[in-house]
């Protein structure tokens, strides 16, 4: 355990940790990439704001030899056997198991040729994506080693069938993709790339489920319906997406809603094995699940942990309502004992006449807080769905990508517009 001197220290030597490094990337050389077949022009920033890259052709390549180097599993495992036989050292960046890391891969490549031909919106993902990897200690030498290794990956799965027009759809697409990370990275290269964080406070409200209470010794400049990364000391290099579960304080201090989610993982070292005193690391804030100066009435529908987000848009709205604003938040469970968070939010809902609150839980009814039944049990989309026309709401959901989805489309098919569902990534960890 930490003292509040000793804790201070740490973060003042962390701090000028950071301002050395960014030191060091200021004086550096740019770095160079080997030549390729036909390479992509410039990084983003050309004349078309994407350095005339054209992903489409290279999506219709790479898609019409798909069955050469995938399934993409097999493609990963090669590839990460290459760079750790060419450059060992490079082993360390990475957690001791890399069965998330290799499905999380899986699920880029996936994302990458789904996408290609609509290049701003990769772009503006992996740019974000470019900052976030800099709490990985990630350096573009590293991408280099990663393109080495893809493209012996791509001659091994091909076989005889290899032909050298694929492979350089392949290098272009992840060119384009580099590029854009190493943007994303040196536009935040004054802020620091993870924030140590103390445990202050650790909540058992179920067996595999705690709400923790970190403080940050530098301000972590999220807004409400965010999150970011948690690192465990026991596990390092292995990185878990939390929401953030309360408004921005001034006296820095977070709160996270954690459910172990399996055995030996981030959840379970939170979860079990994690004291006030203990020390995490936080990766840069992401997300935009609240919309931002709008005042249409809010949704907000929650699963499970996802109450998280909506409890901090709650608690922003307590300090910065739109006038008349009002908000309905379902928050769905299979029995009451799972609605973890509920006594501090139907005190919350007893003192602000603009908040309707309904549990939704499928072994008994869905009540609100004027006491009205809304559905009789079930499904959480169900009970949305069933509770009054929300065509004119702005809508927020977070919790099981399985919810999301089916929120969403239950919402659809009701009338409202897409463009007023807003929710968080449904890839895991992207």
């Amino acid at each position: 355990m930490h003292t509040t001197s000793t804790a201070g220290e740490y973060d003042r030597l962390i701090a000028r940790h950071h301002a050395m490094r960014l030191r060091r990337q200021i004086l550096a050389p740019a770095p160079s990439f080997p030549a390729a077949p036909e390479d992509p022009p410039s990084p983003p920033g050309g004349a078309d704001g994407y350095g005339g890259y054209d992903g489409a052709a290279d999506q219709r390549l790479i898609l019409r030899d798909l069955a050469l180097v995938s399934p993409f599993g097999e493609l990963i495992d090669h590839l990460y056997a290459c760079m750790f036989r060419r450059r060992p050292f490079l082993r360390a960046l990475f957690p001791e198991s890399m069965e998330f890391q290799q499905a999380h891969l899986e699920r880029m490549f996936d994302y990458l040729v789904e996408r290609l031909h609509r290049p701003a919106e990769l772009a503006d993902t992996l740019t974000r994506l470019g900052r976030d990897h800099r709490k990985l200690g990630v350096r573009p030498v590293h991408y280099e080693a990663f393109e080495e290794a893809l493209r012996e990956a791509i001659r091994h799965r091909a076989g005889a069938r290899w032909h050298a027009g694929l492979e350089a759809a392949w290098v272009r697409m992840l060119r384009f993709a580099v590029r854009s990370m190493v943007a994303g990275a040196e536009a935040a290269l004054t802020e620091p790339p993870y924030w140590q964080a103390t445990v202050v406070g650790h909540e058992r409200r179920r067996h595999d489920l705690a709400v923790l209470r970190v403080r940050t010794g530098e301000p972590y400049p999220y807004r409400a319906g965010q999150y970011g990364t948690v690192e465990h000391p026991a596990l390092p290099h292995t990185w878990r997406q939390y929401s953030m579960g309360c408004a921005p304080r001034a006296d820095n201090e977070l709160e996270f809603h954690v459910r172990r989610t399996g055995p030996g993982g981030v959840s379970a070292a939170l979860v079990g094995s994690t004291a006030v005193g203990d020390r995490l690391r936080l990766g840069p804030p992401r997300g935009s699940l609240m919309p931002e100066d709008d005042a249409r009435d809010l949704l907000l529908v929650a699963g499970g942990t996802g109450l998280a987000p909506m409890k901090a848009i709650v608690e922003r709205l307590v300090e910065h309502r739109p006038r008349g604003q009002r908000v309905h938040l379902f928050v769905g469970a299979r029995n009451r004992d799972e609605l973890y968070d509920w006594p501090a939010l139907a005190e919350l809902g007893l003192r602000k006449p603009w908040l309707e609150l309904v549990p939704v839980t499928e072994d008994a009814g869905a009540e609100g807080t004027a006491g009205g039944p809304y559905a009789p049990g079930g499904r959480l989309a169900e009970a949305v769905g069933r509770a009054a026309d929300w065509s004119e709401h702005r809508v927020c959901v977070s919790g099981p990508a399985g919810l999301v989805d089916e929120v969403r489309t239950r919402l659809a098919a009701a009338g409202l517009p897409a463009a007023r569902i807003h929710h968080d990534p449904v890839l895991g960890r992207f």
